[in-house]
């Protein structure tokens, strides 16, 4: 098994060891879910542009793949510890990035990465070195991809 340029660059700046997309061995595997994830993309490539394969749209949605940990990071959640299974910790997490806190029922661990991750990626977007990391190159871009905020 190998890992893309992106993930040992995460690795390399301290972010952790990410799982492989081709990792298809046991419990742990996230290949299933890449190659549906794959899939999923080739569908809506055709009405979405997908970061960084295609360019950014003036205005409209994109598809970015991301890492949940590196918005919780962003929140103030250590290292080894990003996930949000309580409301205070949640809202925490949503104070630090300048957003409102969540009123609903505290939803799944899962669920509070996707709130957490949407308030991070209000001020994210809006950084133009996130979009042009040094280490990817067009020739990653094109055959790789890369994770949005790994620089």
């Amino acid at each position: 098994m190998h890992n893309r340029a992106c993930e040992a660059q995460y690795n390399a700046g301290g972010g952790g060891k990410p799982s492989t997309v081709y990792d298809a061995i046991g419990a742990a595997q996230v290949a299933k879910a890449s190659f549906a994830g794959m899939r999923l993309l080739h569908h809506v490539r055709p009405h979405v542009p997908v970061w960084p394969f295609d360019p950014l749209p003036v205005a409209g949605s994109l598809v970015v793949e991301i890492y949940t940990s590196i918005a919780a990071r962003a929140a103030g959640r250590p290292k080894g510890r990003t996930k949000m299974r309580d409301k205070r910790a949640l809202n925490d997490a949503l104070l630090a990035l300048g957003s409102q806190p969540y009123d609903g029922a505290m939803p799944d661990d899962h669920g509070a990465d996707a709130i957490v991750t949407a308030a991070w990626m209000r001020q994210a977007a809006l950084r133009p070195a996130l979009w042009a990391p040094p280490a990817l190159t067009p020739q990653i871009a094109r055959t790789e991809g890369w994770t949005f905020g790994v620089n």
